[in-house]
């Protein structure tokens, strides 16, 4: 099972694909297709998540590059996506911590790393439930069969959520079963 890109984007007029790509990308296939129909009921969702993104869609498409290009890189920590928060712990667990080489935040970041790679499958897939379950609520609500197949989804038969997405409209039947890891 592959993990979905978090630099990955899919919009949606009403239940048909307009596009999917890069943030950047998909911003201006929205725009476009906006600026064609005004009315048009178009949903943008971050794969990884399976969230819907608001855009800002305002000044010309060069504008719209550079507000969602990817961000820079820059040099030293702040590159790795290290972040300050607070922990709180017995005294007990921070005195082992203490004790650890390298210092309380590498034994943290050892032991998060541990626990991520014996739960990686287990989180996987619960993630990727979780995404496709928030699209199916944004986008197929109302369908045919979204309460049956929300149901199979979490209960792990897939036979039957794929059965229960037979009759939804195939652009988002496909993009749901995407996200929920079946078809590629």
């Amino acid at each position: 099972m592959t993990d979905t890109p978090i630099d990955h984007f899919t919009a949606f007029e009403g239940a048909r694909l307009l596009a999917d790509g890069s943030l950047a990308d998909v911003a201006l296939a929205v725009r476009r297709a906006l600026d064609a129909r005004p009315e048009a009921g178009i949903l943008v969702f971050e794969d990884a998540r399976g969230t819907v993104r608001d855009l800002d869609l305002r000044g010309d498409e060069t504008a719209l590059r550079e507000r969602y290009a990817p961000p820079a890189r820059s040099r030293g920590r702040p590159a790795l996506g290290v972040v300050a928060r607070e922990v709180t712990l017995l005294p007990r667990q921070w005195d082992w911590l203490a004790t650890q080489p390298g210092g309380v935040s590498a034994a943290l970041r050892r032991l998060v790393d541990q626990a991520r790679a014996t739960h990686r499958d287990a989180d996987t897939l619960r993630a990727r439930r979780e995404a496709a379950y928030r699209v199916m609520s944004a986008a197929g609500g109302d369908l045919p069969g979204f309460e049956e197949a929300a149901r199979a989804l979490f209960a792990g038969d897939d036979a039957a959520f794929r059965d229960r997405l037979k009759g939804w409209p195939a652009d988002l039947r496909r993009y749901v079963e995407r996200l929920a890891g079946g078809t590629p």
